[in-house]
């Protein structure tokens, strides 16, 4: 989604308020009502006063009320209800804009398609739409990618600001974690040779928009249990509101005195004093919190992932790009006694030359720096850098004096892979080596060793930067009782160092994919939700088991289908936004709950005063709100009922405002403001609506 599509979707936006009034009524079918029960009891008794009202015409007598007094409450019944629909169709709208500006970004194009990939075939144009998973493709300069897909041969700077929003172009190349290409985007330069991974209909924009659309489908586990909350007290009020009607009869047979109670007051106080105003705008604040994590252009598979990313309480961070700068790159050559320099830079840089990683390449361009070249060897057999071996390096034919030497193996990677290789072939790393690895450790910088057979030339240093403020971040993540773990394949020292410069709680180190999901299973063993991010194939396994996992919108298809959120801007440090966002979530819920609940109280001090007081004039002290008179303070309390309602809109589809302290401060402020907010704002909402009805003589 683009930057300026998220802009024009504003909270009262025009295009988006008139399609949900026309939504509010057609939410009035009882197979719509009835799927939320407490706005369903609202609904009947809206029919039922409506019913009361007609027959008070006939027969004024018999209802107990004037005809007008039953209408005013029936149609404020009827706003409660469209209030409640309003709420949801506008969240349903906002989402249902963003799903229709991402269709929009659909292109039916043309393709070069090869003909019969096996046997040289040649290039022909194809529709885009004709096109299946494992189809080979061409895209030239100019050309829009036509599917998802991984770039099997070429280098090319491809513009995804269609899908991210971002205008700066990002190269997409073959291996490695960035071969990935979407559909819709288009390359700036160069060629692409890319096999499609998907059939039309399945591709990540389709998923994407099928994601947003569903947004109002699903009821997550917490809002099913809060549901199921909120019908348990409507039914506790319900008994007890259908059981003043006999009680009503009887004190006013006893007493001899006094009217009984009529069904329109009864049912106003049922509607009242039921959680009307969380159960009108529960289904609005789960929508809303996916538009929300859309607008920070992250698209979640679920409302239950977001509510998840609210309940994390474990952290794993990658090193690179996350907690540092992400480009760790090579600084020095750190040579073993009796090697020169030289001979180091040139051994580091072949066995860099089948490493694609920025590493890897930062060796071959440091040692360029130096004044080498990398030679063609005839017969080499490269061997590139993986998770598992943490090595990267170059076996040379035994004729080949490429190095002065007859040695045939050279290896460079992480310090311990590259000695257990070395122990491997008789040798050992020298104590020199392991101490220039230890100092460089301490740097916080990240040391590589450089092998050529048994034997270790030397040390490569790499350099990266902590990120500014990260260390602020991590402690507010703290304060809300939530563990952070750094992730890296980094040595211990060097993973210790940057652990203590960026303040995170946890390290783990040397990590392989096997030790992620090691550790992940841990935490939940223990009772604890984990989050984590990732963007490689090596790590779909770890994203899978993880309870919150966030794919990067560049990373490869199986880490995104792994995951279940994709943030489209692929930035690592998003994870702590998503936690914020879910954690939002959670906090309006919560809030609006603590408020719809209080505010019960100002209703109970308004209508059983007045439709009891005929018969037990004692009940007049509870009238401490001095409303003008019975019919004026049960209309009163059902109309606050219903504009309750549209002024918590805005909150419910905002959010209320995230604040990274601990859960019990938390607490206390949500007491605070919106448990003491419900108690007295009813009070003066209900006096000011009464003192309106007086004044233009309605009372």
């Amino acid at each position: 989604m683009t930057a300026n599509t998220k802009n024009s979707l504003s909270l009262l936006d025009a295009a988006l308020v008139k399609p949900a009034l026309w939504s509010a009524f057609a939410k009035l079918s009882p197979r719509t009502q009835w799927r939320n029960p407490v706005m369903f009891i609202v609904y009947i008794g809206s029919i039922l006063t409506t019913l009361l009202w007609v027959h008070s015409l006939n027969f004024p007598g018999d209802t107990g009320m004037k005809p007008a007094f039953v209408l005013a409450v029936s149609v404020w019944l009827w706003f409660t209800v469209l209030f409640a629909n309003f709420a949801e169709a506008l969240a349903e709208g906002r989402s249902k804009a963003q799903a229709a500006s991402l269709r929009g970004l659909r292109k039916d194009t043309w393709a070069k398609k090869m003909k019969e990939p096996h046997h040289g075939g040649q290039w022909l144009p194809e529709q885009a739409p004709n096109l299946r998973k494992g189809d080979v493709v061409l895209v030239e300069t100019g050309d829009v990618i036509p599917l998802d897909g991984e770039v099997i041969e070429g280098v090319a700077s491809v513009d995804e600001s269609a899908i991210t929003g971002e205008s700066a172009p990002v190269v997409r190349e073959s291996g490695g974690d960035f071969s990935a290409v979407t559909g819709g985007t288009r390359v700036l330069s160069d060629w692409l040779v890319v096999r499609i991974s998907v059939n039309p209909g399945e591709s990540f924009l389709d998923r994407m928009i099928g994601m947003v659309e569903a947004a109002k489908r699903h009821k997550t586990p917490n809002e099913i249990a809060l549901t199921i909350l909120l019908v348990a007290l409507t039914l506790v009020f319900l008994m007890v509101t259908v059981t003043l009607l006999p009680f009503s009869l009887f004190s006013v047979e006893a007493a001899g005195t006094g009217t009984v109670v009529s069904l329109t007051a009864l049912v106003a106080l049922l509607v009242c004093l039921i959680p009307t105003t969380i159960g009108g705008l529960l289904s609005a604040v789960g929508v809303a919190g996916m538009s929300r994590m859309m607008q920070a252009n992250v698209i979640a598979t679920s409302g239950r992932a977001v509510e998840a990313a609210g309940d994390v309480d474990v952290l794993l961070l990658d090193k690179t790009g996350t907690i540092t700068h992400g480009n760790r790159q090579a600084s020095a050559f750190l040579p073993a006694p009796g090697v020169t320099k030289g001979r180091l830079a040139r051994a580091a840089m072949l066995a860099s030359l089948a490493d694609e990683t920025p590493e890897g390449r930062s060796i071959v361009e440091l040692a360029r720096r130096d004044g080498l070249e990398a030679a063609s060897v005839e017969g080499a057999r490269f061997v590139p850098f993986t998770a598992q071996t943490r090595m990267s390096g170059v076996d040379l034919p035994a004729a080949s004096q490429s190095l002065d030497t007859a040695a045939i193996l050279l290896r460079k990677g992480a310090v311990d892979a590259v000695r257990r290789h070395v122990e491997s072939l008789g040798g050992a790393m020298p104590a020199e080596m392991l101490r220039a690895a230890e100092e460089t450790a301490r740097r916080g910088s990240t040391p590589l060793a450089v092998a050529e057979g048994a034997r270790v030339l030397g040390v490569v240093e790499l350099k990266d930067i902590v990120k500014t403020g990260i260390k602020d971040r991590f402690a507010e993540l703290r304060r809300m009782g939530i563990k952070t773990v750094m992730i890296t394949g980094d040595n211990k020292l060097t993973a210790a160092a940057i652990a203590a410069e960026a303040g995170v709680d946890d390290f783990l180190a040397e990590a392989t994919p096997e030790d992620k999901l090691a550790l992940i299973r841990k935490y939940q063993s223990e009772g604890r939700l984990v989050a984590m991010t990732g963007d490689g194939t090596n790590d779909a396994p770890a994203l899978a088991q993880a309870d919150v996992a966030v794919a990067m919108g560049s990373g490869t298809q199986a880490a995104k289908e792994a995951g279940n959120m994709v943030d489209l801007d692929s930035n690592p440090t998003k994870l702590l936004e998503v936690v914020e966002t879910g954690k939002a979530l959670l906090m309006t819920r919560g809030s609006l709950t603590t408020f719809s609940i209080a505010n019960d109280v100002a209703k109970y001090f308004a209508i059983i005063p007045a439709i009891f007081v005929s018969t037990y004039p004692q009940l007049g002290a509870l009238n401490v709100m001095r409303l003008a008179s019975p019919s004026s303070a049960i209309l009163s309390a059902v109309i606050f009922n219903a504009l309750v309602i549209v002024f918590l809109i805005p909150l419910a589809l905002k959010g209320v405002r995230y604040r990274p302290v601990g859960a019990a401060a938390l607490l206390r402020r949500n007491l605070a403001i919106y448990g003491l907010g419900g108690l007295l704002v009813p009070f003066i909402g209900i006096k000011l609506i009464d003192w309106l009805l007086v004044a233009v003589h309605l009372a």
